[in-house]
């Protein structure tokens, strides 16, 4: 494997971890801290279960009741947690919705008429739930009629503790709608955009088909050719037949060739796809970034975009792994210097953790084998590197000369 390949692999792994780091939506956790989050999140909603809990403890029910209340309750918190936050990460059939709710649905109501008002903070539960798994047209008329049903228990009860849930149950209904939403549209993003890369890849691969056929269909069948002449001539004109072969291997080194510069092709780095990497790996690792979508590459040779997509990915992977920043800026610019016009890359960030280590380097002393091979890339293809301590962070400048003229370009 070739050291620019193995930079690849680094650096994709690199935006794998970045991208994984935050706990993903409407995904079931992947690792303890994703399972931490995820629980403590839980753990904010089962604040309405102090007061059933209490009545259980001090609430002077019979010995049965209090049996009965207690598996009540905890079949009723079961099926809640594995209606809402199971559901969400991996939908259950519409079948399994409509049982697991139809269950809170009667165990709530039997509970806190059964055993008093400080069962009616269930309904809470209830709400929740169907706003969060039910289609929307139906848990509109849902949600407002299991408000109405704990409002008729509470009557029944304490009026007063009724009137003052009746908000709280209806509101956090409807806000449960827009979560379950925002999670399903989330869900089919992702979807979408794993089909999108699938489909790109399935394109890509059909390109290079269509390419190394280009490439490679007229120059196999010439040889085919020249080597079924140069067998017919063998035995009786070895001379014309010696000729053939010369112009096979001709061919051949010429097909290599063309193999060669056509794999280059595909493995250099093309700068408006880097600058949409790095905002997508900066984004995920927590840093703000200030990256141009659209870079002006008027007059700029493809040697010295890919050296300035090498150059990006490298300082990009210093500030999410290095640096410690919250705030990244990146800028394409042209600008016109004295030996010529040149494309200039500017990467800033604010952080104190030594991006100047660069990668495979431990300390911050010196630069580190990652900007010494990219200052050395830039040297071959003509370009310079600077890098070093900003005034609010570290700050990297690759620039590359251009055939264009001076242009006026815009930073991010």
């Amino acid at each position: 494997m070739t050291e620019d390949q193995q930079a690849d692999d680094r650096q994709t792994g690199d935006r794998r971890a970045a991208a994984v780091d935050p706990v993903p939506v409407g995904w079931p956790p992947q690792n303890r801290r994703e399972l931490l989050v995820k629980v403590l999140w839980i753990g904010v909603w089962l604040v309405f279960l102090n007061s059933p809990v209490q009545d259980l403890i001090n609430g002077g029910h019979s010995t049965a009741a209090t049996v009965a209340g207690s598996v009540g309750l905890t079949a009723f918190v079961g099926i809640y947690l594995t209606l809402v936050f199971r559901n969400i990460g991996r939908p259950f059939s519409p079948r399994v919705v409509l049982t697991l709710g139809g269950i809170l649905c009667v165990l709530a109501p039997v509970l806190a008429y059964t055993l008093g008002s400080a069962w009616l903070g269930l309904f809470v539960y209830v709400s929740v739930a169907l706003g969060a798994t039910l289609p929307l047209r139906v848990a509109y008329w849902a949600i407002p009629a299991a408000t109405v049903v704990m409002y008729l228990i509470g009557l029944h009860s304490d009026e007063e503790q009724a009137r003052g849930l009746f908000l709280l149950v209806l509101l956090l209904g409807f806000a449960m709608t827009g979560v379950g939403q925002l999670v399903r549209t989330t869900i089919e993003l992702r979807k979408a955009r794993a089909t999108v890369a699938q489909l790109a890849a399935n394109e890509e691969r059909l390109r290079l088909a269509r390419d190394l056929h280009d490439l490679l269909g007229h120059s196999l069948s010439l040889i085919t050719l020249k080597s079924e002449l140069a067998g017919r001539m063998l035995p009786d004109h070895p001379d014309k037949a010696a000729q053939q072969v010369a112009d096979i291997e001709q061919v051949s080194r010429q097909a290599l060739v063309d193999v060669r510069e056509a794999v280059t092709g595909y493995r250099r780095p093309r700068l408006a796809a880097e600058l949409a990497g790095a905002q997508v790996a900066l984004t995920a690792a927590g840093v703000v970034a200030e990256v141009p979508a659209e870079p002006d590459l008027t007059g700029v040779p493809e040697g010295a975009e890919s050296a300035l997509a090498w150059a990006l990915r490298e300082a990009v992977t210093n500030v999410v792994r290095h640096s410690g920043a919250d705030r990244c800026t990146v800028e394409v610019l042209h600008r016109q210097t004295l030996d010529g016009p040149v494309l200039e890359l500017t990467v800033e960030d604010n952080g104190s953790g030594g991006s100047g280590s660069g990668s495979g380097s431990g300390s911050g002393s010196g630069p580190g084998n990652g900007l010494t091979g990219l200052s050395e890339r830039l040297e071959k293809a003509g370009g310079t590197l600077e890098a070093g301590r900003a005034k609010r962070g570290f700050r990297l400048v690759a620039r590359m000369p251009t055939d264009s003229g001076p242009h006026v370009g815009s930073g991010a």
